[in-house]
């Protein structure tokens, strides 16, 4: 483990940034290559991902609260709980991971009708769902062991398998998509299996650096004997943060459904659209991401006032960086859609929404950043009420009215995104300043004054 002292914000959000960039440019690599291939062939791979989003957020919500448990218990000085939290979680979300991946692996060509996805993308939308998100499992290993690793300070270690899997990724995509060798051309197919075989190398990988770096031994045989307390704080914070994360993607997915009555045309846009805007906010969920590390060691420790100065300041941060990008993407918008497509009717709708994003990315700013503070605290529930009303209030609402009723289409549901962000974020900073937050700790005071003397 890392001296906490050494948890400086750019030593832990560098990695993080650089791990992040790969895991968007993975996914952009997949549409970049499938666009030479075919448009459909994105749209399908699009409303597919929509659905493992889904799938991934249902993982996240153990792996959010194994980082934060982790990082209290560290800053706590009591490494022994945090191992068995590695371990706990480790067996959780492989259990829990299995059970989803042969749920959608059954149910593929059903969720995509529930998304009424247009009859031309159902064949290839199905064989991508079925084999990634059969093989979804995977990811949720790879996902708790990566936050393991980042609570413990080795930021680098996941960066490191992340690059490895981006290479394989895009060595797969090129030989099954293009066909060089006399490969046959898979096209998605083949963007599936390359994906999933990646998946099964990084985390060979990211499991062998785990137990080398964790300095207490994880005890995986004996996961049955570990205290019941600690699956129950995991639960206590992973299932409110999931409820929040399943409340936006579950919005997302009906906003999807309204974009699918605009039609293919308007499909593909937002998925190139918003494939650029990852790149956006990719700054702030990388600060968010590094401060709630610190927030984590800082809460464990009982230095509330520095936790409240580190996000705040790191909020100041992200809102100047996700500003300034915006803007840059925003002045070579149509070049960077032209990458992917050469339709002049999605040049121009594309860069009219990224130009939006100007005013959007801001606000998304604040809510990244605050809510990851306020789940190192433990404060999981606050953020999942005002998510859950704003979303579907606000979000989802404004989108049906504005893109479909009104018919302002893409730029609609835009303009919802704006206020949707803009609400939540004002609310999350006022709950930060409240304070109310340092009242929810996972560490009692008994425990921390216990290790602290010894």
């Amino acid at each position: 483990m890392k001296n906490p002292k050494q948890l400086t914000l750019f030593a832990l959000t560098w990695p993080l940034f650089v791990e992040l960039f790969l895991h968007m440019l993975m996914g952009n690599a997949d549409t970049l290559m499938l666009s030479l291939y075919s448009d459909n062939s994105v749209a399908a791979v699009g409303v597919s991902n929509q659905i493992l989003a889904l799938v991934i957020v249902m993982f996240g919500f153990i792996a959010t609260g194994t980082a934060i448990l982790v990082a209290q218990n560290l800053g706590a000085k009591n490494p022994l709980a945090a191992a068995e939290v590695s371990v706990i979680s480790l067996a959780a979300n492989f259990a829990f991971g299995l059970i989803l991946s042969i749920t959608v692996f059954f149910s593929s060509k059903t969720l995509l009708h529930l998304m009424d996805l247009p009859a031309e993308l159902m064949e290839e939308a199905h064989s991508y769902l079925s084999i990634v998100g059969g093989l979804a499992f995977i990811q949720a290993v790879i996902m708790t062991a990566g936050a393991i690793l980042r609570s413990y300070g080795f930021t680098k270690d996941a960066m490191y398998v992340t690059i490895a899997m981006n290479a394989l990724n895009i060595i797969g995509n090129y030989l099954f998509i293009f066909g060089p060798f006399g490969i046959p051309v898979l096209g998605v197919k083949g963007v599936a299996i390359s994906t999933s075989i990646s998946r099964v190398l990084g985390l060979i990988a990211i499991l062998i650096l785990l137990v080398k770096r964790v300095p207490n031994k994880l005890d995986f045989l004996g996961v049955f004997r570990m205290p019941y307390q600690h699956l129950k704080n995991l639960l206590a914070i992973g299932i409110p943060s999931a409820g929040e994360q399943l409340s936006y993607n579950g919005s997302q997915m009906m906003i999807t459904y309204f974009i699918t009555m605009m039609g293919t045309e308007a499909l593909t846009t937002r998925v190139y659209t918003t494939n650029l805007m990852m790149f956006i906010y990719l700054f702030a969920i990388a600060i968010s991401q590094g401060t709630q590390i610190m927030v984590g060691h800082q809460i464990g420790a009982r230095k509330y006032e520095e936790a409240y100065a580190r996000c705040l300041k790191s909020l100041r941060m992200a809102i100047l960086i996700s500003f300034l990008c915006a803007l840059t993407f925003s002045i070579f918008s149509k070049p960077l859609l032209s990458i992917f497509t050469d339709n002049q009717n999605i040049l121009i709708a594309g860069s009219l929404l990224i130009w939006l994003t100007i005013i959007l990315e801001p606000g998304r700013a604040f809510n990244i950043v605050i809510i990851n503070s306020l789940r190192a605290t433990g404060d999981v529930r606050y953020p999942v009420i005002v998510g859950i009303l704003s979303m579907w209030g606000v979000s989802v609402t404004l989108s049906y009215i504005l893109g479909i009723k009104l018919a302002w289409g893409l730029f609609g549901v835009w303009i919802a995104f704006i206020v949707d962000e803009w609400l939540r974020g004002l609310l999350m900073l006022h709950r930060w300043k409240s304070r109310a937050w340092m009242k929810k700790g996972f560490t009692s005071s008994e425990e921390f004054a216990e290790n602290k003397a010894s």
